[in-house]
């Protein structure tokens, strides 16, 4: 399971989102990937103005500030997900 946090050098709410999402999913095998939004002109043109962005896949999970009840429920969602795999295997 992976999250992609969308942000920017210099971006204090990036930075905000960043350090209120690691502790909130650390132990839940969730890994979260960083990327600048501008390190890439197609993300940078799509995204620039709505830093950070925190995604799924290319689902929008939220944008500006960590929704935390959108957070729980894809983390729900993606255990439940798993949670049969496991039992089979």
């Amino acid at each position: 399971m992976e999250l992609t946090l969308l942000t920017r050098a210099y971006c204090h709410l990036c930075d905000e989102m960043r350090q209120t999402l690691e502790p909130l999913l650390a132990g839940t095998g969730v890994t979260l990937r960083v990327i600048d939004v501008d390190d890439d002109a197609a993300l940078e043109a799509r995204w620039s103005a709505e830093v950070p962005v925190l995604l799924d896949d290319d689902a929008l999970l939220c944008a500006h500030r960590l929704d935390r009840a959108a957070l729980a429920s894809w983390l729900r969602a993606s255990a439940a997900a798993v949670a049969p795999e496991q039992k089979i295997g």
